[in-house]
C-alpha cells in the first residue's frame, strides 16, 4: 500500500472517531509555481486531505484566452480582453463528468473544461494573463473565493498578490526538463499527439515571460516554503506539506 493511501485511511479513521478537526490549520493555503511543477496534483490531494475547496486560478485565465480565440478578439488589445473578462461569468464547480477532470469550468453556463487545455490556449495564456486589466478583474473574483476560507488556491501569484495573507504559502518548483516530460506524458495519457522537445521550448519561453513581466511576476513569496519536486514523488511532497500543517505551521 502506498504511503498516500495509508494516510488517506488514517484521515478516514480520524473522521469516523470524531478526533480530527480543521481548527488548527490555516484557513487559506496558497500553492504557486511554474507549469507542471506539481501544483494541480499536490493541491488536489491536499484539498482532499483537509476537506477544503480546490481552486486552480489558472483556469480563469485559460477560459478568457479560449473565449477570446473563439471570438477572434485581438490578443494584443488589453482593452478588448479586459472587457471580455468583465462580461464573462466564470464558475468553478466539482466535476460533473468522470472523464479525468478534477473540476468543471463554466463560462456563462457553458462547460469549457477541456477546451481550455488546447495547444492554442497554452501558447497564448501567458500574454492574456500579463495584462493588468485582465488580472485586476480576475484577481478580484479569486479573492472573493479565497476570503470564504477553507481553500487551497493555486496559481503563479497567489501568495504574492492574490492572497498574501494566506496562512501557509507553498512554492513548488522543478527543472524545465522534468516539467516538460511530465506535461508530455500527461498529454500522451489523454491520447493527444505531443512533441516533448516542443513542449520544453514552449515551457522555457513561458517561464521567461512569466518571471519577467512587470505585473505579478512568477516568484516565491518572501515567506513561502520552496519545495523542489525534481527528486520527490507525490507522496513525499504531500508528507512534507502535511508535516508542516501538523506541526502548526501557518495556524497563527
Amino acid at each position: 500500500m502506498q504511503r498516500w493511501q495509508k494516510l488517506c485511511l488514517s484521515i478516514l479513521s480520524a473522521k469516523q472517531t470524531g478526533m480530527r478537526n480543521n481548527r488548527h490549520y490555516p484557513s487559506i493555503i496558497s500553492i504557486d509555481g511554474p507549469a507542471a511543477s506539481g501544483k494541480s496534483t499536490i493541491g488536489r490531494h491536499l484539498a482532499d486531505y483537509l476537506g477544503y475547496l480546490f481552486f486552480d486560478t489558472g483556469l480563469m485565465y485559460r477560459a478568457v484566452t479560449w473565449i477570446a480565440l473563439q471570438q477572434k478578439i485581438d490578443l494584443n488589445s488589453e482593452f478588448a480582453l479586459t472587457g471580455l473578462a468583465e462580461a464573462t461569468e466564470l464558475d468553478v464547480r466539482p466535476p460533473s463528468v468522470d472523464d479525468g477532470r478534477y473540476c468543471d469550468i463554466l463560462a456563462n453556463g457553458v462547460d469549457i473544461t477541456w477546451d481550455i487545455r488546447k495547444p492554442e490556449v497554452d501558447a497564448n495564456v501567458s500574454l492574456v494573463s500579463s495584462y493588468p486589466g485582465v488580472r485586476e478583474v480576475l484577481t478580484e473574483q479569486q479573492r472573493k473565493i479565497g476570503w470564504r476560507g477553507n481553500v487551497v488556491m493555486l496559481g503563479r501569484d497567489i501568495g504574492t498578490v492574490v492572497l498574501p495573507e494566506a496562512g501557509l504559502k507553498i512554492y513548488l518548483d522543478a527543472s524545465p526538463e522534468i516539467r516538460a516530460e511530465r506535461r508530455y506524458l500527461e498529454k500522451i495519457s489523454r491520447g493527444e499527439h505531443s512533441d516533448q522537445a516542443q513542449i520544453l521550448e514552449d515551457m522555457l519561453e513561458r517561464d521567461r515571460f512569466d518571471s519577467t513581466r512587470q505585473i505579478a511576476p512568477l516568484k516565491p513569496a518572501g515567506d513561502a516554503i520552496v519545495i523542489s519536486t525534481d527528486d520527490l514523488d507525490i507522496d513525499q511532497v504531500l508528507e512534507k506539506i502535511i508535516g508542516l500543517l501538523e506541526d502548526g505551521y501557518g495556524s497563527g
